[in-house]
């Protein structure tokens, strides 16, 4: 099957360094690294995910209630 992907000129640059960096093609390069994410079985986090500590460890079952306040208090927009 032939798919055709457009990319950004920063990630077909970095694609193009790996092919190159191990004498592949790039469609190489983008085969495995989509083999490879279909193999983790789970989308990869948002940037910055536990990154922070918000001190609370009931967040997930309070998040209405957290949102609420922090829209109340305008920390939220």
């Amino acid at each position: 099957m032939t798919v055709t992907v457009e990319l950004d000129e920063q990630t077909a640059a970095v694609v193009q360094a790996i092919a190159e960096g191990e004498h592949r093609s790039p469609s190489e390069v983008i085969h495995d690294a989509l083999a490879a994410y279909a193999n983790t079985g789970k989308r990869p986090l948002p940037k910055g995910a536990g990154k922070y500590r918000s001190g609370r460890t009931e967040t997930s079952e309070k998040v209405d209630e957290i949102l609420r306040d922090a829209v109340k208090e305008g920390l939220w927009p």
